[in-house]
C-alpha cells in the first residue's frame, strides 16, 4: 500500500466516524425534542386515575396535550376548564357518578388532581360506550355522546352502528386526528 493510499483510507475512516457521530447526535437531539413535545406531566394523577379506570395512561397524556397543552388554567371559548377541558354540564354529570357526596365545584377543575380524575373517568366512559374504539371515543369526548350516537345511526358514518369510520364535522375530524397522532407518538416514545 502506498503512503498516498494509506492517507486516503485514514481520511475516509475519520470522515466516516465524524458522520456517524453527527448522525447519532442528531438522532439523540430529535429524540430529546420529541420528549419535550410529548411530555409526561402530572404523572402521579394520570397513572393513578388511569389505573383506577382501566385506561392506557398514554392515551390520557395524548388527551391532555391536545386539550390544554398541559396548562391547568386553560379555558376554552365554550367554558371548558383545566387540563382535560371539561364543561360544566359534563362536570355535573361526572360528579353525580363518582363524587356525589364531595364538596366540589366547577372551579375545582383548575386543580389538576380533580380535573384528571374527572377527565379520565369520562375518557373511560367514552371508551366503554364505544367498544374501546379510540377514534369514536375521542369524537364523543369532543362533541358529546348525543352527537356521536346520532352519527352512528347513519351508514354514511358507521358500518356497524357501533363505531364511526367517518367524522363529518371538520372540528371533530381534526380533533380525532390530533388525538390519534399524539397517542401514536406517546406509544412510540414511552410504550413498552
Amino acid at each position: 500500500m502506498t503512503k498516498k493510499l494509506g492517507k486516503r483510507i485514514l481520511w475516509l475512516v475519520v470522515i466516516t466516524a465524524v458522520l456517524v457521530l453527527a448522525v447519532r447526535g442528531l438522532r439523540e437531539g430529535l429524540h430529546r425534542l420529541d420528549l419535550a413535545r410529548y411530555p409526561l406531566k402530572y404523572t402521579e394523577y394520570v397513572e393513578n386515575a388511569a389505573a383506577a379506570n382501566g385506561v392506557d395512561p398514554l392515551l390520557i397524556y395524548a388527551v391532555i396535550r391536545t386539550e390544554s397543552g398541559f396548562d391547568p388554567s386553560a379555558e376554552s371559548n365554550v367554558g371548558a376548564r383545566g387540563l382535560m377541558q371539561i364543561t360544566e354540564v359534563t362536570f355535573d354529570w361526572i360528579k353525580s357518578k363518582i363524587a356525589p357526596g364531595e364538596d366540589l365545584t366547577f372551579d375545582d377543575l383548575y386543580d389538576p388532581a380533580v380535573n384528571i380524575r374527572f377527565g379520565v373517568y369520562y375518557v373511560s366512559a367514552c371508551l366503554e360506550r364505544y367498544h374501546g374504539d379510540v377514534s369514536t371515543a375521542a369524537a364523543a369526548y369532543h362533541s358529546g355522546w348525543g352527537t356521536v350516537d346520532g352519527l352512528l345511526e347513519s351508514s354514511d358514518y358507521s358500518a356497524d352502528g357501533e363505531v364511526l369510520h367517518t367524522f363529518p364535522y371538520q372540528q371533530m375530524g381534526l380533533y380525532v386526528t390530533k388525538i390519534n397522532r399524539a397517542y401514536e407518538r406517546y406509544q412510540a416514545l414511552y410504550g413498552a
